[in-house]
């Protein structure tokens, strides 16, 4: 007996991603799964009375789209947020904040995130004397586009009990006045002493968000994540309790790699959880620690001083990272490890390294290095030589950090966002968005990797053009490349017999169009699990 289609997708562009069957006119859908590709005669044959027929339009399609590195539960929860990723000056970050204050009334937490000064006329850190002149009767915290940094104003500081005796916290750095005095500016887990006492978001209200920011995924044409931790770990509880509320109550509609915190690593090896452990909605992912900061706030650590400030700074010593690494590969957890400067990514690489050296991984994915945001051809030597170790990039993050790099680093610039070089080491290059660092859209990403321009399109030769990536390298990195690396390359990442149905339609074909306009294409259509699930 025949089997019928639920849905048929016909007269279009399909790129599979499956080198085995590259291109197709038509797939069917049965259940969750992709039942067969073709012609459009040879697939239409497989219409029932009750299949749903969708006329492509010759219109491109392509796998859904998996981020890699996604802070979404963060993300979900600063819906109600000042977004300050458009603000275009100082002063028009000022007047937002103010017409915050005045909508809120008296009182009220006041919260921001995404500003990016070094992209301002004024090119200044907003400090708390600004934010007083701003809400002066509100407590104020904004952070800055990598979250490394952030910014608060007198009576923010005052409820956080910050002041001139406030000792700085470990991995964190209360900048002061020539008195001693706080100005407010508070870098890497400074900021936690802020957060400890903004007030909390309800169970259903976390659950409320975190299914509209889905629903907002799915235009972009996400249908998988991995939902990584922020630093400190205060969220790894919480976060992982709110995708198991979904997941227990069917509100689940995206395929979730959970991050735990690295500060959970002895919990979680005593409980015997491993990497993977879940099913194909909800899996338990790596263990993520950070070895440095970023360079925005100037804690990225680097082998030569930055231009305007000192060497960064390591945040957990590598050999405490070696260690927890040890342990967690023994037990059959995967890692994931922040490096962002040219010196944390020499440390890290060489640790792997040596791991390496030691013998048999019990870990069933690869480890993983976050960002290699800065590093040096030597050290892209031995990336190369690993076995065991993906990593993952984020151009969204390339438009906003080009003049940052450049007033920073200087001609050094030439060693970041080096995604050629690492492409050619032939280990697996993973790409995602670092959301809400930065765009949270993978076409976005597929325009930095390729144009590695601003989203205005400066510079207009772009920003060292030799590490470009064509179009089918980025998109692989959204695909093929994070599904087998996560080990699930059997179900996920290509438009495949048998595999899961997650797959989206294009308003433009991105490999054909002018780079330029690849930001500017929409998802016109996303199935995911087999069922559509956004149509614009």
């Amino acid at each position: 007996m025949k089997t019928c289609a639920d849905i048929i997708l016909y007269n279009g562009n399909i790129q599979t991603q499956d080198d085995s069957f590259p291109k197709a006119q038509a797939a069917a859908i049965s259940g969750t799964r992709i039942l067969n590709l073709g012609s459009d005669r040879d697939i239409l044959a497989l219409a029932s009375k009750n299949t749903i027929l969708v006329d492509l339009e010759k219109r491109l399609v392509l796998p859904g789209f998996i981020d890699t590195h996604f802070h979404f539960y963060t993300w979900a929860l600063s819906y109600d947020n000042i977004d300050l990723s458009k603000v275009c000056s100082f002063r028009e970050m000022e007047e937002s904040i103010a017409k915050k204050a005045l909508a809120l009334g008296k009182g009220r937490w006041i919260l921001g995130q995404g500003f990016n000064e070094s992209d301002w006329p004024e090119n200044k850190i907003p400090d708390r004397y600004d934010l007083d002149r701003a809400a002066p009767d509100n407590p104020v915290c904004i952070w800055r586009c990598d979250l490394h940094l952030a910014s608060a104003n007198s009576m923010a500081l005052q409820l956080a009990n910050i002041n001139s005796a406030t000792p700085d916290p470990e991995d964190g750095l209360i900048a002061r006045d020539e008195s001693g005095k706080p100005d407010g500016i508070l870098r890497e887990l400074a900021s936690n002493l802020i957060r400890n006492v903004i007030p909390g978001m309800s169970r259903s209200k976390v659950l409320e968000n975190m299914e509209k920011a889905i629903a907002d995924a799915h235009k972009l044409g996400l249908t998988s994540i991995h939902d990584i931790r922020l630093m400190g770990g205060l969220d790894g509880a919480e976060s992982l309790q709110a995708w198991q509320k979904l997941r227990q109550e069917n509100r689940l509609n995206i395929r979730c790699h959970a991050a735990l915190p690295g500060e959970m690593t002895d919990q979680a090896v005593s409980l015997g959880i491993c990497t993977g452990f879940g099913d194909d909605l909800l899996k338990i992912g790596h263990l993520k620690f950070f070895s440095d900061g970023g360079m925005g706030a100037r804690t990225g650590w680097m082998t030569e001083k930055y231009l305007d400030a000192e060497y960064g700074m390591p945040i957990t010593p590598i050999k405490e990272i070696e260690k927890a690494v040890l342990k967690a590969d023994h037990a059959g957890l995967s890692v994931m490890v922040h490096a962002i400067g040219d010196r944390a990514n020499k440390e890290l690489i060489n640790m792997f390294a040596r791991i390496e050296a030691k013998g048999k991984t019990q870990s069933a994915i690869p480890h993983r290095i976050e960002h290699v945001q800065m590093v040096l051809p030597e050290d892209l030597k031995t990336l190369s030589t690993l076995k065991n170790v993906a990593v993952t990039c984020q151009p969204n993050n390339l438009s906003l950090d080009i003049s940052m790099i450049d007033m920073c680093a200087g001609p050094r610039g030439r060693y970041a966002y080096n995604l050629k070089s690492i492409l050619n080491t032939k280990i697996p290059m993973m790409l995602g968005s670092d959301a809400p660092v930065a765009d949270p859209g993978p076409l976005a990403g597929i325009y930095s990797a390729v144009n590695r321009r601003r989203m205005n399109h400066t510079p207009e030769q772009g920003w060292y053009m030799e590490q470009a990536l064509s179009v089918k390298e980025a998109v692989k990195g959204y695909t093929i490349t994070p599904a087998s690396a996560s080990g699930l390359g059997t179900k996920l990442g290509s438009i495949s017999k048998g595999k899961f149905a997650d797959i989206i339609v294009l308003s433009q074909d991105i490999f054909t169009i002018d780079p330029l306009r690849i930001a500017d294409t929409k998802i016109d259509l996303t199935i995911f699990n087999g069922k559509i699930v956004y149509e614009a």
